[in-house]
């Protein structure tokens, strides 16, 4: 049995094991896709103190690095239960692994954001893509599109602008919602187009996309032609299979203080799973060290 297992392997769930390994606590680290979470995806990062700019895959590779160093087990594994037993938490994998803890600390993050279309399940990956800096190389010289107007699509638009002949925005606001630095470079791109007030209504083609239909407000629509769409409008919340355990809101984020504690003993939740209003890598890491230090108190009987 493991004091805390970590369930979520990303900036949350890697700091919490930080915290927990340093404060002599055995620990298993559980995630379903890769170590490092959602930042890896980042080219580059510059709001992280004293690190003036680094890549995401860098920074989490050091994160992972540094926990294993410590002495954590980290483990391949999609959680699809917790059930609580009092004194013991048994975490259940999908592959049917049972694992025993003292605490578990939630750290799922939250998943790209669908636009829901038609035959888009069928398109991910055959022209739609999340992931500029893991799949813009197959766009270049081309053209392909942005769907959002935040941070998230601003930085896309940019990353794609330096390697596809033209990209393509469609933002659902008649105005763009990314910081202004963002939004001023983005529109002094020339290879840059911004379609406001519009949405994706439908996608073209079966096997892979071959564009989309935007429809503006007026309800007017225009067929784009594209080699490749990136969707980033946000994401949600990777908390659904643990209801049992931590109540939701009404968008599926956990509700916990600042503490990170939930309503049942012994489980924590720690990052962009947790409701709250900011959501940055040094807020995912400030809740994994809350919720480790929490977790610890909490096996220590304090």
């Amino acid at each position: 049995m493991y004091d805390i297992i970590v369930i979520g392997g990303g900036p949350a769930g890697l700091t919490a094991a930080l915290y927990a390994l340093r404060a002599d606590k055995s620990v298993l680290v559980l995630e379903k896709a890769a170590f490092g979470g959602q930042i890896t995806f980042s080219p580059k990062v510059e709001n992280i103190p004293g690190q003036p700019a680094i890549s995401g895959n860098d920074f989490a590779a050091a994160l992972v690095d540094q926990v294993i160093e410590l002495g954590a087990e980290l483990e391949p594994a999609e959680v699809t239960e917790i059930r609580d037993g009092g004194e013991v938490k048994t975490v259940v994998a999908d592959d049917g692994a049972e694992y025993a803890a003292k605490a578990v600390i939630i750290a799922t993050g939250a998943k790209h954001r669908r636009l829901g279309l038609d035959n888009e399940e069928n398109l991910i990956g055959s022209g739609i893509s999340f992931c500029a800096v893991c799949d813009g190389a197959f766009y270049q010289g081309r053209t392909v599109g942005v769907v959002g107007g935040g941070n998230s699509a601003l930085q896309e638009a940019l990353l794609l602008s330096e390697l596809a002949e033209k990209v393509i925005m469609i933002q659902n606001l008649p105005y763009l919602t990314g910081e202004k630095r963002l939004q001023d470079s983005v529109l002094n791109k020339p290879n840059i187009e911004v379609i406001l007030g519009s949405v994706v209504a439908e996608y073209k083609g079966r096997d892979k996309l071959e564009g989309i239909v935007a429809e503006s407000e007026s309800g007017e629509r225009k067929e784009i032609p594209l080699d490749g769409l990136f969707i980033a409008i946000g994401l949600e919340p990777q908390n659904a299979a643990f209801a049992n355990v931590l109540p939701l809101d009404g968008f599926g984020y956990a509700a916990a203080d600042e503490s990170c504690r939930t309503e049942t003993a012994g489980i924590f939740v720690a990052g962009d799973c947790r409701a709250k209003k900011i959501r940055q890598v040094t807020t995912a890491a400030a809740d994994g060290a809350v919720a480790a230090l929490a977790a610890c108190d909490y096996i220590d009987g304090r």
